[in-house]
């Protein structure tokens, strides 16, 4: 006599070829090894420090979420993810305990508090980092000097809040911005180590071209209709990292490509809006978590009509 047969209910698809979360999950914490490595070069052993201890802190909140939800902890990555990210919009200087509050907050309330991977409404990284920024206004806001594993620790301005003060159509400023020798946080410094890990994810297809090359690309038409540079906006700040490692994020993000261009030009369009009318010279945080709310909403309104599918004739009373 045969034991009756167990049966596992969940949504198509049901027969998948692709790659997996952690698959997804390991090829961009590869990628993100280009802007943490220049990090690390750049500003030495805190950034290492900084590094460690949000994705520690994300991985035991996960760890302890889990269990206290009755479900159980795989290891797929998302969590060293969210943590390295973290870790890349924060200061070098950020005291290391905030920057654990930090990844409790990404973990606990921004993505287990929905329900985990797939369920979290916003990016969680993204979600801590506006959480720390105005908890600890004052120290989110202290930008230092690059000087590499050097004890001197030099106070400087980052290029958005100084752009008063940076020249227009400076190749020396470009490649002070380009190659990461510049004040700002761990990941947005080196432009060029942001593109190699983001050029990485396009090769694999690990991500789309849509909503970086639109985001990226609105910012710099709407900053050469305002009078600036958009070369500039482009290298400056946090839009290369937002652009390809923020703004793709698969759950928080549209399905179908034209939410995706959608997605990408509002981005650009609020970033815009936000360093040339607003009271911070950066947008690129608040861009994409604003954005993350009206994804479900994009992907209404744009999503694919099945094939075959024949609307119903109204009838004529």
């Amino acid at each position: 006599m045969t034991s009756p047969r167990e049966f596992l209910i969940s949504p198509s698809p049901h027969l998948w070829r692709g790659p997996s979360v952690s698959r997804i999950m390991y090829l961009v914490m590869l990628a993100l090894v280009f802007p943490a490595g220049a990090a690390i070069y750049f500003f030495g052993f805190r950034a290492v420090a900084v590094l460690g201890v949000c994705t520690g802190a994300a991985l035991l909140t996960e760890y302890l979420c889990k269990k206290m939800r009755g479900h159980a902890f795989v290891m797929d990555g998302s969590a060293v993810v969210t943590g390295l990210l973290l870790a890349l919009t924060l200061p070098p200087t950020v005291p290391l305990w905030m920057a654990a509050v930090g990844a409790v907050f990404a973990i606990a309330i921004v993505k287990e508090a929905f329900g985990g991977l797939g369920h979290n409404i916003f990016n969680p990284a993204l979600g801590a980092r506006a959480f720390v920024s105005v908890s600890f206004s004052l120290p989110m806001t202290t930008w230092v000097k690059p000087t590499g594993f050097a004890v001197d620790v030099v106070t400087s301005a980052t290029p958005l809040s100084g752009a008063s003060g940076w020249p227009q159509f400076d190749p020396a400023a470009y490649q002070a911005m380009f190659l990461g020798n510049i004040s700002g946080s761990l990941g947005e410094t080196s432009a060029l180590a942001i593109l190699i890990g983001g050029c990485l994810l396009l090769g694999l297809r690990v991500i789309s071209w849509r909503i970086p090359a639109t985001y990226i690309g609105v910012v710099a038409i709407l900053a050469f209709a305002f009078g600036q540079d958009p070369l500039f906006h482009i290298l400056a700040g946090g839009l290369m990292l937002g652009a390809f490692f923020m703004a793709t994020d698969y759950v928080t993000s549209p399905l179908t490509n034209r939410g995706k261009v959608m997605f990408g030009v509002s981005l650009g369009v609020l970033t815009m809006l936000i360093r040339h009318f607003g009271g911070m010279p950066e947008g690129v945080c608040y861009s994409i978590l604003f954005m993350n709310a009206m994804t479900p909403l994009i992907d209404r309104y744009t999503r694919e009509r099945p094939y075959g599918l024949v609307k119903r004739a109204k009838s004529a009373d």
